[in-house]
């Protein structure tokens, strides 16, 4: 499917940035790492946050026969601070060390509000994990993207069944 690179603008076309089109949903190779690594935290977090919750709701959608309202339900065991903070503690081990640099870097992020149904440690390692998903998403690691879900989709069948 070919993707204009324009967008309807107050009834103009504007062309958007190549970089806005070089992403894996655009099927591109993503943004120069080093353009990538100079993005706060909560930058990465903020569309690692958005990533993470298509997947979970495209798994769903695939897997369950259900209403939105309990598609909606079912999602939030997946990506609620705590589900996203024992994700991080179980893939620990699984995680390259430029993996967990940038966990971290999310982790130690000075966000500027305070969780309102989370534990403080659960968020920040929610956040961590969120700006895991934004970098590997915005580098075009979509192989990586997709080893780190299977192996979160499976733990949560281990923990189920």
């Amino acid at each position: 499917m070919k993707i204009l690179k324009k967008v309807q603008n107050g009834g103009e076309y504007s062309h958007m940035t190549d970089d806005y089109f070089n992403t894996i949903i655009f099927g591109g190779n993503g943004w120069n790492k080093n353009k990538v690594k100079m993005l706060s935290p909560l930058q990465l977090a903020y569309i690692g946050d958005a990533i993470y919750e298509l997947l979970i709701r495209t798994y769903l959608l695939s897997k369950k026969n259900i209403s939105v309202n309990e598609l909606h339900k079912e999602a939030i065991r997946y990506v609620k601070a705590k589900a996203q903070a024992n994700i991080v503690h179980n893939l620990q081990d699984k995680l390259t060390e430029e993996e967990w640099s940038v966990i971290k870097r999310g982790r130690n992020a000075k966000s500027g509000s305070a969780p309102k149904n989370a534990d403080l440690i659960d968020y920040k390692y929610a956040t961590g994990f969120e700006a895991l998903m934004g970098y590997l998403y915005l580098v075009g690691n979509d192989e990586r993207i997709h080893e780190i879900f299977d192996m979160i989709i499976s733990m949560y069948a281990e923990n189920e069944g």
